[in-house]
């Protein structure tokens, strides 16, 4: 897969490569530095985060020594990070005037790129911490009408943010959005990837990742973790890691704990592809399994 797509990628343009979990992205991003040169950057939230790299399937340490990598792995647990702060570094890497082949799965962090982002006020910590002791429900329940239509209601992290706009600013996030200024990165002048598995073939990727996660070592790095664990934080919502911490806190049996990570990870993958079939439809398309 990855020598077809790479194959005639113009080097001098910038790379978008956009897929849901496990389908392939990291491979093919590094295939095509490996061929054309630039840097392969992140754009995952998840991988941000220095705590986890088994668990989101950051690119390996011998990876990230072999070819140039951005943004991977530079956050702590703790920190505040938001689309905001990830549009800043790309915009101070294209500044350097290296090709980014720019690779994830989260889709926010790409329609900010090459359509713009508002700039929104950040969310004062006792509003936040108001905003987590809120269930779903609630959350949506308060939130204005034109942002509540256009939201991914399954979506926690981004409803919570909403409603925490709403709460901070009597505004709502739709309103703020269409204030949204020009883009860093517009589509035009990128060549945009978009990996669209089969359901089936990508549910089959999914499990036997997992399970290689494990056995690689993701109980452990569960255990490392354990001692700072805060399950509201940005950086517990690794996938399959609230299912592990459950099973070494004695609330699931591992073979639980595996087959729900699981289970969590597939749910997660089909609202990657859901975002991409709504908002990627000028995106190159490429079918998978």
């Amino acid at each position: 897969m990855t020598q077809e797509m790479a194959f005639g990628i113009d080097p001098d343009r910038p790379v978008l490569i956009a897929g849901p979990t496990a389908s392939g992205k990291s491979e093919l991003a590094a295939r095509i530095v490996a061929d054309g040169g630039g840097v392969i950057v992140n754009a995952d939230a998840l991988q941000v985060y220095g705590n986890w790299r088994l668990l989101t399937a950051r690119p390996s340490v011998e990876d990230e020594a072999a070819l140039p990598h951005a943004l991977y792995g530079h956050v702590g647990r703790e920190d505040d990070y938001s689309v905001g702060h990830w549009l800043r570094e790309v915009a101070a890497l294209l500044d350097k005037g290296i090709r980014p082949v720019i690779v994830g799965g989260t889709g926010l962090y790409f329609s900010a790129l090459t359509e713009g982002l508002a700039e929104i006020p950040a969310t004062p910590a006792d509003i936040r911490t108001e905003g987590n002791a809120l269930t779903l429900e609630e959350l949506l329940a308060t939130l204005d009408a034109p942002t509540a239509a256009r939201i991914d209601r399954q979506n926690r992290a981004r409803v919570q943010r909403a409603w925490e706009v709403l709460r901070a600013t009597g505004e709502g996030l739709s309103l703020w959005q269409a204030r949204t200024g020009p883009p860093v990165l517009p589509l035009a002048r990128t060549t945009p990837l978009v990996l669209r598995p089969d359901p089936a073939w990508l549910g089959h990727r999914i499990d036997t990742r997992f399970d290689l996660m494990m056995e690689s070592g993701a109980l452990d790095e569960a255990r490392a973790e354990l001692p700072h664990w805060q399950p509201d934080r940005p950086s517990s919502r690794a996938i399959g890691a609230p299912e592990l911490i459950a099973h070494l806190e004695g609330r699931l049996s591992l073979p639980e704990a595996i087959a729900q990570a699981k289970t969590a990870s597939r749910q997660y993958a089909k609202r990657q592809r859901t975002w991409f079939r709504s908002r990627m439809a000028d995106w190159t398309e490429y079918p998978l399994g």
